[in-house]
């Protein structure tokens, strides 16, 4: 399975976003863009450059490669609705960004390992594929076997700042996560304009 393995601290300083907790420390540090030539690329200028940051950042922020963003762009683009939200709800309702967003992981990253390890089932049936999207009525819960597991047991050190959202609910005590609604938009990764993103694919 393809992943990028690049340094986040790399990635958040490409695009000005800290991408995960530790990354804030590091563009603390180190300013500006990586790179042996960073002072010759200067953010901002053209619309283009605009909008294609924008889309690294979100794919970024996800955890996704390109190949697997444009195609989720795409069925954003058929549904109804606007295709911007779309694009978002879907990306919100991924399986390990729903284990991340439910305190069960401090990072995506860490949340797309643990579902690829085999430790939660969706419905009783144990999943192993991250993008896995979930709906309404779903459960996912962490695996018999792997609630013995040191991770699992000391859960509560893990992510003690979680968000509370509206469409699930989280029991970090039974390790038990329902999916209850729709991501709303207001409630997606904050500083993401989707609109750039549905510009940049309708060139």
């Amino acid at each position: 399975m393809a992943r990028d393995l690049s340094p986040i601290g790399k990635q958040s300083r490409r695009e000005g976003y800290a991408l995960a907790p530790k990354a804030q420390k590091v563009m603390a540090k180190k300013t500006g863009i990586p790179g042996q030539h960073a002072d010759m690329r200067v953010r901002g200028g053209s619309l283009y450059l605009t909008q294609l940051r924008e889309k690294q950042k979100v794919r970024r922020i996800y955890g996704l490669l390109e190949k697997q963003f444009a195609k989720l762009m795409r069925e954003a683009s058929r549904a109804e609705g606007m295709t911007g939200e779309n694009l978002l709800n879907y990306l919100e309702r991924r399986a390990d960004n729903v284990v991340y967003r439910a305190g069960f992981a401090s990072t995506r990253r860490a949340a797309r390992q643990l579902v690829s390890h085999g430790h939660f089932t969706l419905n009783g049936r144990r999943i192993d594929i991250p993008s896995i999207r979930v709906k309404p009525g779903d459960v996912l819960e962490v695996r018999a076997k792997s609630k013995k597991n040191s991770y699992f047991t000391n859960l509560n050190d893990v992510n003690s700042e979680k968000t509370s959202l509206s469409w699930m609910k989280s029991d970090i005590k039974n390790m038990k996560i329902e999916i209850i609604g729709q991501p709303k938009r207001e409630e997606a990764e904050v500083g993401i304009n989707e609109q750039l993103i549905v510009e940049y694919y309708s060139r």
